[in-house]
């Protein structure tokens, strides 16, 4: 918690940082960072007053949305200076500038808002994960957004000056960089202007262009690996120890004696502490032949290898031990969930059919499969070996011969092994069972309880030995049952791959296993988790799609307009590819979240843009050709600036340092990359494609004008 409380405090920093490169003044920096302590004291009261804890999810959400919350205070401030910088008083400059930007920033803020409304409401996993997480984001943005509509004008009215471009004549550094900076700036605006003019001329070239790339990305998709969780560096080791059924407990404190000593001798001074269970590992029935270890590691910036590292570690050196079964995993998973069955491997097969020698044999099949699979560690069937037992059968005709039923037996066998209710004791008010059982029963020798003897219809005694027969077998220690269903189940860890993969090729193998009758082979674990939280993550995206276009076109009284801004959408799906693949990150329900943030993130530039195009047709009467260049390049810094803050101020939380900092990373880092593809290539596509629009449109005109003075004729 502390390592993404940390993220959230150095990401503010960072997007304080951008302000500063990008205004040079330190005055207008102050008064957009003020936006950030505001909002986020005021989330504070939010967590207390909903319930909500500091915890991973309400601090990931400040630190995810600590760059975003400047972001209406910038296209305010950006705008508020450029009417100082026209002449207006402070006052007028400060109305005016953020009435002129009020539409575009509220429509911003509601189509990111409009994102977290699925979350609210997703079941499963998905849903109690990042429901705090919404509530946090979207309250932060409204605070940010009243901050930008209320305090923003009015600081900027009362502290904020015109730059006058005389005071920078001078000949000392600052004032040589401002002039470099300025300069640097003005070129880039006009260079862009540039480019937008050379894709208005070829509209054709630039769609095709952004169609190719996202089709490559798209192709791409199968080298990014998937999984439920990310795996995270928790500062824990696990292992569960198995010896035969049936070992002595003394036997078993030896054998984790001698692990003790692996342990402490391969660890070394990584070691905080470690704690040993003999009799009973974290997740089985107590019993004496297994046994488990957790071991605490020293924090991850006071060792040098990972807590994977050294769980890869003891097992090599665990593997050589005789006569037991070592399995070993880095932690527990940071949002492990118990199920019902107690499994905590990743990788899960599940059997399902009556019969349990039939399930026994097509498990070690399939555990020999699963074993031989890359990537694959500490393979186990879940059904233990059988115990040994005895089975005792009464002849039937014997019994018949000598007079003796079957019930005669039970009762017996009952009585002398586990003892007969006979009757109650009373004394003083208290009522206690009377059992009668034969003393020391259980140290009997098979032997002795068959010459034993049953009273028989006749009142003679019989001899057990006569009436039954004794026949050896190993027993199920526990019958597993799901569904109503009987299942044995398969189990391993994974190691150095991704849970998608993993799954794929056990499949591919599977489908070559034939399939008893009655029998049927699923999946479980983390792979049927994974499933069913994609399935209502992909359904919250859509929602959240819909919703997005829902809210824009109501803001703007339009289906045209919103359908532009939405072609920025699948433009971010090429960075989250390319940032997940280059950075060896998985499709994980982080990152899917992350996605489906953007959905509401890289709307906003397009929305400055094709809001202020609308401006500047509908204020000052400009054409179309010239009112979209204009406006690129008007909007072209405070889109830089909301971008590149978002981007710093994620920055700390996609490094993933610390434990359990790469919780939350996988979610950065899909939003930093869609972003930075989003912005570059919303900046000339979405343009052309307004420019496309509304060309069949002005084309369109005439024809309908036609068509209405016609039916004004026919009338």
């Amino acid at each position: 918690i502390s390592n993404v409380g940390s993220a959230a405090m150095y990401g503010g920093l960072f997007a304080v940082l951008v302000l500063l490169v990008f205004l040079r003044n330190f005055r207008s920096t102050s008064i957009i960072a003020a936006a950030i302590p505001v909002s986020i004291i005021a989330t504070f009261a939010l967590i207390y007053f909903g319930g909500f804890t500091l915890n991973l999810m309400t601090l990931g959400g400040l630190a995810l949305g600590v760059g975003m919350l400047v972001d209406n205070a910038i296209v305010v401030l950006e705008n508020i200076t450029r009417l100082r910088d026209q002449g207006l008083e402070p006052k007028p400059a400060a109305i005016g500038g953020a009435e002129e930007v009020t539409g575009a920033i509220i429509a911003s803020t509601m189509t990111t808002l409009a994102i977290f409304v699925p979350l609210v409401f997703m079941r499963g996993m998905a849903g109690e994960m990042f429901k705090q997480l919404a509530f946090v984001v979207s309250f932060a943005l409204l605070c940010s957004l009243g901050v930008a509509m209320t305090l923003i004008p009015m600081l900027s009215s009362k502290y904020l000056k015109p730059v006058d471009s005389s005071t920078w004549t001078g000949r000392g550094l600052i004032h040589k960089l401002f002039r470099a900076s300025e300069a640097a700036f003005d070129r880039l605006e006009n260079n862009y202007r540039s480019v937008l003019h050379f894709a208005l001329d070829h509209r054709l070239l630039v769609v095709l262009t952004a169609v190719v790339i996202l089709g490559g990305s798209i192709a791409m998709v199968p080298l990014v690996g998937t999984e439920l969780m990310p795996q995270a560096d928790e500062g824990e080791v696990r292992m569960d120890v198995e010896m035969e059924v049936g070992t002595r407990i003394d036997v078993l404190d030896r054998t984790m004696q001698q692990i003790e000593a692996i342990v402490n001798d391969e660890i070394g001074d990584d070691l905080e502490s470690a704690v040993a269970m003999v009799g009973g590992g974290m997740r089985r029935v107590a019993s004496s032949h297994a046994g488990s270890m957790r071991i605490s590691l020293k924090p991850q910036n006071q060792r040098t290898r990972s807590s994977e590292e050294i769980a890869d570690a003891l097992r090599d050196r665990l593997n050589h031990i005789p006569g037991a079964t070592i399995r070993t995993r880095a932690g527990q998973g940071l949002f492990f969930l118990r199920r019902t069955m107690g499994g905590t491997e990743r990788v899960e097969v599940q059997i399902r059919g009556y019969d349990l020698e039939t399930a026994d044999m097509l498990a070690e099949r399939i555990r020999a499969i699963v074993e031989g699979t890359a990537g694959v560690t500490d393979a186990q069937v879940s059904r233990d070996a059988g115990s040994p037992e005895r089975i005792v059968r009464v002849d039937r005709d014997k019994a018949e011969a000598m007079n003796v039923s079957v019930q005669d037996v039970a009762e017996m066998l009952q009585t002398v092994l586990s003892g007969t209710r006979a009757g109650n004791f009373r004394q003083g008010g208290d009522e206690f069972p009377i059992r009668v059982q034969v003393r020391e029963a259980e140290r009997m020798a098979l032997r002795e309880l068959l010459d034993l003897t049953v009273t028989n219809a006749n009142g003679e005694q019989v001899v057990l030995r006569n009436l039954v027969d004794v026949a050896p077998r190993e027993g199920p220690t526990q019958i597993e049952r799901l569904d109503q269903e009987r299942i044995t189940s398969v189990r391993a860890n994974i190691t150095g791959r991704d849970l998608g993969s993993v799954l794929a090729d056990i499949r591919g193998e599977l489908r070559d296993v034939p399939t008893p009758r009655g029998f049927s082979v699923g999946y479980g674990g983390d792979y049927e988790e994974q499933q069913e939280t994609f399935r209502e993550l992909l359904l919250g995206l859509v929602l959240a799609l819909v919703l997005v276009y829902i809210v824009m076109a109501c803001l703007y009284e339009s289906l045209r307009d919103p359908f532009v801004v939405m072609f920025s959408v699948p433009l971010a799906f090429i960075g989250v590819v390319l940032m997940l693949f280059l950075t060896g990150t998985t499709l994980n329900m982080q990152s899917y979240i992350g996605g489906i943030m953007l959905g509401g993130i890289v709307v906003n530039n397009a929305i400055l843009l094709v809001d202020y195009t609308n401006l500047l047709r509908r204020r000052d009467g400009m054409p179309m050709r010239q009112a979209i260049e204009e406006a690129g390049r008007r909007r072209l810094r405070p889109i830089l600036m909301t971008a590149l803050t978002t981007v710093f101020g994620l920055t700390p939380l996609a490094l993933g340092l610390g434990e359990g900092g790469k919780a939350q990373a996988p979610m950065a880092r899909a939003v930093i990359g869609g972003l930075i593809s989003s912005t570059l290539i919303t900046l000339v596509v979405v343009p052309v494609v307004y420019s496309l629009f509304e060309r069949k449109l002005r084309h369109a005109a005439p024809e309908t004008a036609e068509v209405a003075e016609n039916r004004e004729n026919a009338l």
